[in-house]
């Protein structure tokens, strides 16, 4: 635009209103300062815009083309100003969150809903991404908001911490029993659950032709077992957790994802080396494959607990603490729109 929006401001109104004095009471400027920016417009666009006469102004035919184009701008800025104060009066925005599918299931949902309750007018949008992805997207503009475990961030985000989760191994009881059983170890089974002799038939280890294994432990590749729904022994023998994670078929999320690379340090810091690792790419879907006797799953504690509590898997004994990490809200300070910020406001209260 080459001139000043302002003269062409005042050139609308006396075109409007085909006079100059009412154009300057419309403004609340003086006349002959009106009259001064008509003419410098004038010269500026090298032609008439006016012819000026004892009753008025009236538009030239270059006036006219003006004024239609300025009339259709003007009203678009009226007709987006009073959008504006309705958003601002209804709470109309959009906010757009970046989060894992794990942490948005298990963590995000329950508090979004509310509110998604409170801010109705709001369009909610999430993309669901692992949280070095959620990072770039928020990098690219392509998110207001992230979830994620806390890491290192670029100077210019802001993190608000919102609550700790807990890794975690764990394993159907009948898996670890058969673990044991397979490495030697001594394992012995609830009575009442066992099945009667009648009812089994009997292999004979060829090591020790004077101890007799139940027919109906499965079968194993490698060691992918499944769970017998009849087994509640509570006792996997005398392995420990670095033998367990060492000769287990242990399933991880795949590598760089930010909880595998956290696992992966907790191992090498207690120099566990996995003898067999399966690589998942969802944390729900680890959880499932524990639940059916897969192997042995490093989870979040906290995505678990139905599991835990319905005795679906068990958890195993940490030999070495595995410190908590730290789930929370990261941001752009220099770019937060009204919507994000009510809902980090929102979260803040949350925390309170």
């Amino acid at each position: 635009m080459e001139q000043n929006l302002n003269q062409y401001k005042i050139f609308y109104e006396v075109a409007r209103l085909g006079n100059i004095s009412k154009a300057a009471e419309s403004l609340y400027i003086s006349q002959p300062a009106v009259s001064k920016s008509i003419s410098n417009l004038e010269t500026a666009l090298s032609t008439i815009l006016f012819v000026r006469s004892k009753r008025g102004v009236k538009l030239t035919e270059e006036g006219k083309t003006l004024y239609e184009h300025l009339a259709t701008a003007f009203d678009n800025i009226e007709l987006a100003e009073k959008k504006l104060r309705r958003m601002e009066e209804l709470g109309i925005g959009q906010l757009r969150i970046g989060a894992s599918t794990s942490l948005c299931k298990h963590i995000l949902l329950p508090y979004l809903q509310n509110y998604i309750e409170k801010n109705p007018h709001v369009k909610v949008s999430i993309d669901c991404k692992p949280t070095f992805e959620t990072l770039q997207q928020l990098k690219n503009d392509k998110i207001d908001i992230g979830l994620i475990c806390e890491t290192e961030l670029n100077k210019g985000y802001h993190f608000i911490p919102f609550r700790s989760i807990h890794d975690t191994f764990v394993a159907t009881q009948t898996y670890l029993n058969n673990l044991s059983l397979r490495e030697g170890q001594d394992s012995t089974f609830d009575n009442e659950a066992f099945p009667e002799e009648d009812d089994l038939s009997f292999t004979q280890n060829d090591n020790n032709p004077n101890v007799a294994f139940a027919g109906y432990i499965p079968n194993m590749t490698g060691l992918i077992m499944f769970s017998n729904p009849r087994e509640s022994a509570n006792n996997y023998g005398k392995l420990t957790e670095k033998e367990i994670l060492e000769k287990c078929n242990l399933m991880l999320l795949d590598q760089g994802n930010i909880s595998r690379i956290y696992i992966d340090n907790y191992m090498k810091d207690n120099h566990i080396q996995p003898g067999q690792i399966l690589e998942i790419n969802n944390m729900d879907l680890l959880i499932d494959f524990a639940a059916i006797g897969m192997g042995v799953a490093g989870v979040v504690k906290e995505f678990i607990s139905d599991y835990l509590e319905t005795g679906q898997v068990i958890e195993i004994p940490s030999d070495y603490e595995i410190e908590p990490r730290t789930v929370g809200f990261v941001y752009n300070e220099n770019s937060v729109s009204s919507s994000t910020a009510k809902f980090i406001d929102f979260i803040e209260q949350l925390n309170d």
